[in-house]
């Protein structure tokens, strides 16, 4: 996977927003505090992309207490660029920020200081957060807000670990000076603060609803008597859903992590229902 093409610049006109990467091929991700100049009535964005093509999107979702926003990809906009596999940090990891704010300023890194970190962010919500040193002393690291935290995996590819979100303040300073301690939300706290990558979405889009307007229900399906080499309905559907997203994968239409994730999550959802929450089986 090539490191070039998918964090991204955001713009309202010529009105520089901030940064964000792509979460997905139709979804980007950014601080919400980097839209704190987008016009009230307007949530079109335009983004710039690596490889300086601009796409439009619009914001589509906000966390304000998580500080987190979701900016959907115009579908009029195919995107081919790959997105790195998310990764969970821990404590003693090394990490990079590959988004620079101009092309003159320094490039991010250090060590991970805490993996999993319950953290009170400045939109008031406790969040899952990295904390993080940085091996560059900037006194200012506002810029950097929105960007990703890259690590790599143990194959040597870079993975996204989560997004700068802000920085510790110097408490010795009296100038408002900012330590070389940030703090980034981490992937899988931004998975649950969005229902667009959770497997119900998808079930919503893959079956119509019951009732349409104007409509009657169709009547119920008499129940089938089954033996014990049936599956049951439940997983008859579920492995319908993993052909399903599969597909999607293999034809572009979802990002090939982001159905291993949903894939995973549908699997975990049927041991769930067969062994209940605790992980033992309801019927003993």
């Amino acid at each position: 996977m090539t490191r070039v093409g998918y964090w991204v610049d955001l713009f309202q006109a010529q009105r520089h927003l901030g940064a964000g990467f792509l979460l997905t091929r139709r979804f980007a991700l950014t601080a919400l505090h980097c839209l704190r100049n987008l016009d009230a009535l307007d949530d079109r964005v335009d983004i710039a992309l690596a490889d300086e093509r601009r796409v439009q999107g619009r914001v589509c979702r906000r966390a304000k207490d998580a500080d987190l926003a979701l900016i959907e990809i115009a579908a009029s906009h195919e995107l081919a660029l790959q997105v790195p596999a998310a990764h969970v940090a821990l404590r003693g990891d090394r990490w990079w920020g590959p988004y620079r704010p101009a092309p003159g300023d320094a490039q991010l890194s250090g060590g991970v200081d805490h993996g999993a970190l319950r953290h009170t962010c400045e939109g008031g919500g406790a969040i899952e957060a990295l904390q993080l040193t940085a091996d560059q002393h900037l006194g200012d690291y506002s810029g950097y807000s929105g960007g990703p935290v890259e690590g790599t995996s143990a194959e040597r590819d870079p993975v996204v670990l989560g997004i700068l979100l802000e920085q510790a303040m110097d408490r010795q300073s009296t100038e408002h000076r900012a330590a070389n301690v940030l703090f980034a939300a981490t992937i899988a706290e931004a998975m649950r603060r969005f229902d667009h990558f959770d497997v119900g979405h998808l079930i919503d889009a893959l079956r119509p609803p019951e009732e349409i307007e104007g409509m009657p229900r169709p009547p119920a399906p008499a129940p089938e008597l089954r033996n014990e080499d049936t599956p049951p309905p439940q997983h008859t559907e579920a492995e319908s859903l993993l052909v399903t997203l599969r597909r999607w994968s293999e034809r572009g239409l979802i990002d090939p992590t982001q159905a291993a994730q949903l894939r995973l999550q549908v699997a975990q959802r049927i041991i769930d229902g067969e062994l209940g929450a605790g992980g033992r089986d309801e019927r003993d």
